[in-house]
């Protein structure tokens, strides 16, 4: 397919169907899971056609090509903040647009997943004794994501690395006999 809309564009550069090919290649990159093409073909399809009236459903393709790539928890979480900033573009520039409200539940996703590995980390840090480092995570979780429901477990961390940092700290000022 993707061969077949090459031709078309370059035989008929100029025809109605030739920007139609041109999202339908960036389509057939995404069905092929060749991500990065398809973002490729899909940034260089809005930079190109900003006005056309499929950009709404360009955008969240772009934001389902980084959210297909999501790892689990323990992984970079790269992809998923790309996701959810997309999807929060196309959530802001066309509110009330059809892939607005499919981008929503994909923007809680995105949420849960980056909230989950900041909770992850602050655990490691908390195990390994690096409670400051531990402290900055589990904070940032109350901060960046306090509506995904992990809030809750963070609290509880937070109160355990603050208590082991005031002990260490009382420590440290009492002078040894």
């Amino acid at each position: 397919a993707i061969e077949s809309f090459e031709t078309l564009k370059d035989w008929y550069p100029f025809s109605k169907y030739a920007i139609l090919a041109e999202l339908k290649i960036a389509d057939a990159h995404y069905h092929l899971a060749e991500y990065g093409e398809a973002v490729f073909g899909y940034e260089e399809f809005e930079n190109l056609h900003p006005r056309n009236e499929a950009i709404p459903y360009v955008i969240y393709q772009i934001g389902r090509c980084y959210y297909d790539q999501i790892d689990t928890i323990d992984r970079d979480q790269s992809t998923a903040r790309k996701a959810l900033e997309t999807f929060q573009r196309l959530t802001k520039k066309f509110p009330e647009d059809a892939y607005s409200l499919k981008a929503r539940s994909h923007i809680i996703n995105c949420q849960k997943s980056l909230a989950a590995n900041d909770l992850y980390v602050g655990r490691f840090y908390y195990k390994s004794g690096h409670f400051k480092a531990a402290l900055f995570r589990f904070k940032s979780v109350l901060s960046n994501y306090p509506d995904v429901g992990v809030h809750y477990e963070a609290l509880q961390y937070i109160a355990l690395c603050e208590a082991v940092l005031k002990t260490q700290a009382h420590a440290a000022e009492t002078p040894e006999k």
